[in-house]
């Protein structure tokens, strides 16, 4: 039976992949992980640290990898480590100036509010709800998997995910703007 590239096994007294191959299949990652840490952290800057810290962690303990679901396991150091930052970080709270506000990015999409409409009602979740809404929705783990990941219970994973919906649905419902179309 085939399985989606992704979800490497290995078979008992198989030799572990090559470095070579290991680490194409993180660099296979890298985009969902990348979505995943800018929605943690909430900033694109503070979301490439997470990114890196994470490649650099899941290279250096390619030895301690069970040979099972490669990404599941990568999305896992990932999460623990935000948690440890953002426990550090609420031991130790600091101020942060962005230098770059200025020089966003020009969005070409139809409506430009649409990005930041949506970025203010993700940030607007608790770490966990967006956290489970990012695993289950824009990365398609099953309940079981982000139960695994985040070692909580699948209702737990489940009412986070139904709440989550809930505050973004109310968040971007509050923000409605209605665009005007010119008549053909």
């Amino acid at each position: 039976m085939p399985h989606a590239p992704d979800q490497d096994t290995r078979v008992k007294g198989a030799h572990p992949p090559s470095a070579d191959t290991f680490e194409n299949q993180i660099l296979s990652l890298v985009p969902s992980l990348r979505r995943y840490s800018r929605s943690l952290a909430k900033s694109d800057s503070d979301g490439e640290d997470l990114l890196q810290d994470c490649v650099e962690k899941v290279l250096v303990r390619r030895g301690q990898w069970r040979g099972v679901n490669l990404r599941a396991w990568a999305f896992t150091i990932m999460t623990n480590l935000y948690r440890d930052r953002h426990r550090r970080s609420a031991q130790h709270p600091s101020v942060e100036l962005n230098d770059t506000l200025g020089l966003m990015a020009e969005d070409v999409s139809g409506d430009p509010l649409e990005k930041t409409r949506l970025q203010k009602a993700l940030n607007a979740l608790s770490p966990d709800h967006r956290s489970v809404l990012m695993l289950v929705v824009i990365e398609g783990y099953g309940y079981q998997d982000v139960a695994d990941m985040l070692a909580i219970p699948i209702g737990t994973v489940m009412s986070r995910l139904s709440r989550a919906r809930r505050q973004m649905a109310a968040h971007l419902a509050e923000n409605n703007i209605v665009t005007l179309r010119r008549p053909k």
